[in-house]
């Protein structure tokens, strides 16, 4: 998300409009409508002049991809979101602490319906059943592990993320509710590995975060059983994947919350089928994403009082309102995205996996 791109960006206009969102005197309306600009922008840069061209781009991604490591700037991706402190979040999200898509049924659910409900989704789809053994990849602060282990007490349940802090809260959470059939291990993907086989491996928004799916696809097929299941769950735009690239100081995204992720196309994994066939294929339409995109963004205006002490301990007092405004403005843009034309443009993608 670059706030200064445009056809005509001139040197030295990132300083000026940065320095200004930073004062937080830009009124959201405003902030909103650069953002629209910025997507309708992204859609007209990856659009090619022909069918043939548009599928050459993607292949040429694909292959680069292929050529990868497993994940990249992993260091930076972790201390742009996970190490800020576990409470910035508990006054952000929802009580299931969950940094990822909601489900809205209806006008009338609320947040915590929201998170409930795509945890139920999220457990049927991936066809988890009591007594299994199940990895969570990238557990961010353990709603959808602690759902498990709750929902299915015989089952046992290990969560890996690359983030002592959330390892840290998912363990105090385990301890509060008597679960004992939890583990949490703190490893970057790129040399996590195990000796055990597990049933089922899910993972909720952590694959924008990989790149060579090839080689993760073999790693991860090595972990489970012989008739086990992969269940992902990851945001991605109907036809084009690209990377988010920090080009310039102007590059809001990549810099700041995204460095070395991407956004993948519905149809990516159709090319990384070596060691997985998708046995199932299900879209969220975007709007679900905006909804709790919102609810995240209502969640810090009210609670701004609370927060800029938290910022303050993370970027230091000076950068406090800084950090508050590009949370906000990162908030805003994702619900801006989400429901670009009625979320039918970029949504969230489910797929269930099996082991070939």
């Amino acid at each position: 998300m670059n706030f200064n791109d445009s056809p005509s960006k001139k040197e030295g206009s990132a300083f000026n409009i940065n320095s200004l969102l930073e004062k937080d005197i830009f009124p959201d309306w405003l902030i909103r409508f650069r953002i629209r600009q910025l997507l309708n922008l992204r859609i007209k840069q990856e659009r090619k002049e022909s069918v043939t061209a548009q599928l050459q781009h993607k292949m040429n991604y694909v292959n680069e991809l292929k050529k990868s490591p497993i994940a990249v700037h992993t260091e930076a991706a972790n201390e742009q979101h996970y190490e800020v402190p576990s409470d910035f979040f508990t006054y952000v999200m929802g009580p299931r602490m969950k940094y990822s898509s909601g489900y809205w049924p209806s006008l009338d659910t609320s947040f915590a319906e929201s998170e409930e409900e795509m945890l139920r989704i999220t457990v049927e789809r991936a066809e988890i059943k009591n007594g299994m053994k199940v990895l969570d990849l990238g557990c961010g602060w353990g709603s959808i592990s602690l759902y498990i282990a709750e929902h299915f007490p015989k089952s046992k349940v290990t969560g890996v993320s690359n983030s002592k802090t959330q390892k840290e809260f998912i363990d105090k959470r385990a301890k509060e509710r008597g679960l004992k059939n939890l583990t949490i291990i703190t490893k970057d993907m790129n040399d996590f590995t195990t000796k055990d086989k597990f049933d089922r491996i899910v993972s909720v928004e952590m694959l924008e975060h990989m790149k060579n799916y090839e080689k993760l696809f073999e790693k991860l097929s090595k972990f489970l059983v012989a008739d086990g299941k992969f269940f992902i769950h990851i945001f991605t735009h109907k036809e084009f994947a690209y990377p988010f690239e920090v080009i310039d100081e102007t590059d809001f995204m990549a810099k700041y919350f995204f460095t070395g992720g991407q956004m993948p196309s519905d149809d990516l994994f159709l090319y990384f089928q070596k060691d997985f066939l998708i046995e199932n294929h299900w879209v969220v339409n975007g709007t679900h994403y905006a909804r709790t995109s919102e609810a995240w963004y209502d969640n810090m205006i009210l609670n701004k009082d609370k927060l800029l002490p938290i910022l303050a301990s993370t970027y230091g007092e000076k950068e406090k309102t800084k950090w508050f405004v590009y949370w906000k403005v990162f908030f805003l843009a994702c619900a801006e995205l989400w429901d670009y034309r009625n979320g039918e443009e970029w949504f969230v993608s489910h797929y269930l996996l099996r082991k070939r």
